[in-house]
C-alpha cells in the first residue's frame, strides 16, 4: 500500500525544506507512525496494516494477503522544490505558479502532478479548507485510488453560494473524512455535505514528548509552588477562543479552597495579554499565585509539564487540542472545557475533570476537585491512557484501518 500524504499549507517564511519538516511536527509525527504500522519491526506488514491492505488485495480476490510492503510519501506545497528522506518517508517539496495565493482558489497543478506520478492508493489531504486543489487532485488520479480529508480545526463549511459550491466539490472528490470527534462533522452533516458512513474517527495528531524527573522538572521550570500544593498549568494562545479570562475567574475562585495553589501561564500568541493583567491586577490573590511565563523554549516544555500537577485550558473549540495532548504524554491531570475534542481525548473525562466553556463557577469547582484527588495516582493513570490510544503507534493504527476501509469501499 503506498500512502501519500498531501500538505496545501504554505509556510512563505522558510526556506529549507529541513526547516519545514522540523516546524510541522504532526506532518511527519502522522508520516513515521502510519510507515510503521504498515511496515513493522521487521518490514514485513503489521496486524493493522495487513487490514488496510484488504482493500487493494481484495480486487484480486485476496482479502487480507500478507507480506505487502508499505510506503509513505508526503507532497508539500513550498517555495521551491526539493526531495527529502526523512525517517523512511519521501518528502516531495513543489513550488506553484500562485506562490503564496491562498490555495482555496489555486489549483496546484504541480502538487497534483507530484501526487499522481506516485501512483498512490491512497491520498491523504491535510484540512478541509483547500476545496479546489482537492477536486483537482481528485481529478488527476486514477479511479482505484481512494482520498481522504482530515479536519484540522477548520470549523463548519462557511455560507453563502459561491463557498456552498465549493464545499460540494471537496465533498465530492472524497470518499472519507477525519475528525477527532465524530461530532465535529455535525456541522457538515446538517449541510448535507457528508454522509454519516463518510465520517471517521481519529485522532489528528499526537506528540513525542515524554516526562523527566520531577526534581529536574521543578529545576528548569522556576515553578515556586509550596511543598503538596496544587501546581496548575496553562499552555495555549491568549485569544478569545482559549478564553484565558474565565480561567482567571475561575482560579481566583478556587484560591479560596486551595490557598496556595498556583497557575503557571506559558502563551505565544498575545492577543489578550493586556486584559489578562489587568485582570490579575485586580485581585490580590492572583497577583500573588499567578505567573505569567510567556513564550518558552520548545526544549524546556516538558519541563514545565512535568512539574505541574494540573493542566487547564478555557477552548471553545479544538481539533484535538495539542497542548492537552503534551500535557497528557507528561502525566499532568486534565481539567478542561466540555467540548468535543477533549471529550475524545479524556475518553469522556474518565481522566481528570470537564468543565463547560464559559463558566468560571464550574471551572472553579473542576479545579478544586481535581485537586483534591490522588494526583500521584492520577498521573499513573493519565500516563496509561495516553499510551494506550493516545501516543503516536495508536493514531498510526487507527490511520491504517481507516485508509484501508476507505480503500475497500472505493474499490468495491
Amino acid at each position: 500500500m503506498h500512502i501519500v500524504q498531501v500538505n496545501y499549507a504554505y509556510a512563505a517564511d522558510l526556506e529549507e525544506p529541513e526547516a519545514l519538516l522540523d516546524r510541522f511536527s504532526t506532518l511527519t509525527g502522522w508520516s513515521e507512525a502510519v510507515l510503521r504500522e504498515l511496515t513493522g519491526p521487521t518490514g514485513q506488514a503489521g496486524q493493522a496494516g495487513q487490514a488496510g491492505q484488504a482493500g487493494r488485495a481484495g480486487q484480486a480476490g485476496q482479502a487480507g494477503r500478507v507480506g505487502l510492503v508499505g510506503k509513505v510519501s508526503v507532497v508539500q506545497r513550498f517555495t521551491r522544490d526539493a526531495i527529502v528522506s526523512r525517517g523512511g518517508v519521501e518528502y516531495v517539496f513543489r513550488r506553484e505558479a500562485a506562490g503564496p495565493l491562498p490555495p482555496r482558489w489555486a489549483w496546484c497543478p504541480s502538487v497534483a502532478r507530484a501526487v499522481a506520478e506516485r501512483n498512490p492508493d491512497i491520498v491523504h489531504v491535510n484540512g478541509l479548507g483547500f476545496q479546489m486543489p482537492t477536486w483537482w487532485l481528485r481529478r488527476c488520479l486514477p479511479a482505484s485510488a481512494a482520498l481522504v480529508v482530515q479536519d484540522h480545526a477548520g470549523g463548519p463549511p462557511g455560507q453563502g453560494w459561491l463557498r456552498g459550491l465549493l464545499y460540494r466539490r471537496l465533498t465530492a472528490a472524497a470518499d472519507g473524512f477525519m475528525f477527532t470527534a465524530r461530532e465535529q462533522a455535525a456541522p457538515w452533516q446538517d449541510a448535507r455535505l457528508l454522509l454519516p458512513e463518510q465520517v471517521y474517527e481519529v485522532l489528528e495528531s499526537s506528540t513525542a514528548l515524554t516526562p523527566i524527573s520531577r526534581d529536574e522538572a521543578l529545576d528548569q521550570s522556576g515553578y515556586a509552588t509550596p511543598r503538596g500544593a496544587p501546581a496548575f498549568l496553562w499552555v495555549g494562545r491568549l485569544n478569545a477562543n482559549k478564553d484565558p479570562l474565565t480561567v482567571l475567574d475561575a482560579f481566583d475562585l478556587a484560591l479560596h479552597r486551595l490557598p496556595d495553589a498556583t497557575l503557571t501561564m506559558v502563551f505565544g500568541e498575545q492577543e489578550l495579554e493586556e486584559a489578562v493583567r489587568r485582570r490579575i491586577e485586580q485581585s490580590a490573590p492572583l497577583q500573588s499565585r499567578v505567573r505569567l511565563a510567556g513564550r518558552v523554549p520548545a526544549r524546556l516544555m516538558p519541563a514545565f509539564y512535568s512539574a505541574a500537577d494540573l493542566f487547564v485550558l478555557g477552548s471553545h473549540h479544538e481539533g484535538s487540542g495539542y497542548a492537552l495532548l503534551e500535557a497528557l504524554a507528561c502525566g499532568v491531570v486534565p481539567v478542561v472545557t466540555d467540548i468535543a475534542a477533549f471529550r475524545a481525548v479524556t475518553n469522556r473525562g474518565s481522566i481528570g475533570r470537564l468543565w463547560p466553556p464559559g463558566d468560571a463557577a464550574r471551572c472553579a469547582r473542576a479545579l478544586v476537585e481535581a485537586a483534591n484527588l490522588d494526583l500521584a495516582s492520577e498521573r499513573s493513570r493519565v500516563l496509561q491512557h495516553f499510551e494506550r490510544n493516545l501516543c503516536w503507534p495508536a493514531v498510526g493504527r487507527r490511520a491504517v484501518e481507516i485508509y484501508g476501509e476507505v480503500l475497500s469501499r472505493r474499490r468495491r
